[in-house]
């Protein structure tokens, strides 16, 4: 009986058997147990796609290999194109060596009847598990015959500044040439081949703990499958807490954060953790009140959404550059008084930071803290506003003088043990104020939103879809700086309601 075939791999599987030889074994032989792909990485693989397209426009006259023919018709083309000397690049050419199916970016033809390898991502720079899939490229090629002069990686280039009109391939990517780093690697490719095809001969997966290499370089679609869900109060919910001491408390068999001994060396923040956790109450620090009483009216309680994507979109952006489209107000004019609630959305492909820009200063007016969670993002963006708008940069600074960061002061006061580990806004709020929460809103994260107004201006979208995209982007925004405005409601309450540091 003849042996069977040897599994093909493809460059994409050859990396991630790379990183991780379990994950490369769920991906060929147990696909069904992934975890769906979600909005966010979908959008990813388009705007790779995206980014493709525009590198090829740096080769003019190039010849794109299509799949429609089936591997076979894909496999015979580029060698008819090969020894077509009036081409001067081929994309997206199918090869395959030795059971190791690879397609190429760009082949781009050099003297001598050479070519160059290029390998094309919609990062800024170089990393490491890059090099892995030039490499096994490099290994089949070479593999079949081709003389590569070079083996290169062509990327975005972060300096790049769009000028608003026409992009100009040549200044926003830059090649990076790795064929010294490619040919180090030269040897290892093999020795990972044999290895990924020994682990894929298994009956059952190997037997590979669950580390780092889950979520690096790139998230696991099969997480779930090596990593169970840990159970509330879990000792690896404790702030900053170091391998080698959660490794000391598993040795002793301790894995909820309320088993830890009285005594066991801990920071002050978690300690902090550990005595809520352990009583079931609130911790609420001692200078609580005080530096509440600080806080002066009015009060705006400020967010934005944005949206970064790999080309910039408008004049004076660069890669990766945030598109400021949405923002939300809430104004209490004095302690006890209502909230007043201001918003802006953009809803049309135009630029939108001029009308971001003033609609918010005119809101803001000259006077008043401005609270925003983390707020090192909003001034952020604000700076951007001034680089753009340079005419506008006093009015900015000014802005930005009156921020207030709701977050480091919430993580340096409070702890609740529905906290679980988490200070996000989303995990302070239903623990703080029950009853408000996210679940259920159509638009529950940043990434979503910037996702969703994406769609909402650029998709071919019927209005009624439009208009549902439309109120969900304002009701997750206003819902940020609601609670915000709730979360120090809550503070408020519960420092008059006790004096000293302590549980409640």
């Amino acid at each position: 009986m003849p042996a069977p075939a040897p599994i093909r791999l493809s460059k994409s599987k050859f990396v991630t058997g790379v990183q991780c030889l379990k994950r490369l074994y769920y991906q060929v032989c147990k696909p069904e147990l992934a975890e769906q792909p979600d909005e966010s990485l979908v959008a990813r693989l388009e705007q790779g796609n995206e980014v493709g397209l525009l590198a090829q426009s740096r080769f003019p006259g190039g010849v794109f290999v299509g799949t429609e023919q089936g591997l076979e018709g894909a496999l015979a083309q580029p060698h008819c194109l090969l020894d077509d000397s009036s081409v001067p690049a081929i994309f997206e050419a199918t090869f395959q060596h030795q059971g190791v199916l690879v397609r190429v970016d760009i082949l781009q033809r050099r003297p001598g009847n050479r070519w160059r390898l290029i390998e094309v991502k919609s990062s800024v720079d170089v990393k490491e598990y890059h090099l892995y899939d030039v490499a096994i490229q490099t290994h089949v090629l070479v593999g079949c015959g081709l003389d590569l002069s070079s083996s290169c990686l062509m990327h975005l280039n972060r300096d790049y500044v769009y000028d608003g009109r026409q992009y100009d391939p040549a200044e926003l990517f830059t090649i990076r040439n790795l064929t010294r780093q490619i040919w180090k690697l030269g040897a290892e490719v093999p020795k990972l081949l044999k290895s990924e095809r020994k682990a894929l001969a298994l009956e059952h997966p190997p037997d590979i703990a669950p580390g780092r290499h889950c979520s690096e370089p790139v998230p696991c679609e099969f997480y779930d499958c090596c990593n169970p869900p840990v159970p509330e109060h879990h000792i690896s919910f404790l702030p900053r807490l170091s391998d080698k001491k959660k490794a000391e408390l598993l040795d002793q068999g301790i894995t909820l954060i309320q088993e830890i001994p009285e005594g066991f060396s801990l920071t002050e923040n978690q300690l902090r953790v550990w005595t809520s956790v352990k009583t079931g109450r609130l911790w609420v620090s001692n200078d609580l009140a005080r530096e509440l009483s600080r806080l002066k009216y009015p009060i705006y309680f400020m967010d934005f959404e944005t949206l970064y994507p790999a080309i910039p979109r408008f004049a004076g952006m660069r890669p990766y550059s945030h598109i400021p489209f949405q923002w939300s107000v809430h104004r209490q004019m004095s302690a006890g008084s209502g909230l007043e609630h201001f918003e802006f959305l953009a809803e049309d492909e135009k630029d939108p930071r001029r009308a971001f820009l003033d609609s918010l200063s005119d809101v803001l007016a000259k006077r008043g803290l401005i609270v925003a969670y983390n707020a090192a993002f909003e001034s952020q963006r604000l700076s951007d506003l001034a680089h753009w708008m340079p005419e506008c940069a006093e009015k900015i600074a000014r802005i930005q003088a009156r921020l207030w960061d709701l977050w480091p002061f919430v993580k340096k006061h409070v702890y609740h043990p529905q906290f679980q580990g988490s200070f996000s806004l989303k995990a302070v709020l239903p623990a703080l104020a029950p009853g408000f929460s996210y679940e259920g809103m159509e638009v529950s994260h940043g990434d979503e939103a910037g996702l969703a107004w994406d769609h909402m201006v650029r998709g071919d979208l019927d209005f009624v879809v439009r208009q549902r995209m439309k109120s969900a982007l304002l009701a997750y925004c206003r819902q940020d700086t609601m609670a915000m405005a709730t979360v120090i409601e809550r503070l408020k309450a519960l420092a008059q309601a006790r004096g000293g540091a302590g549980e409640i």
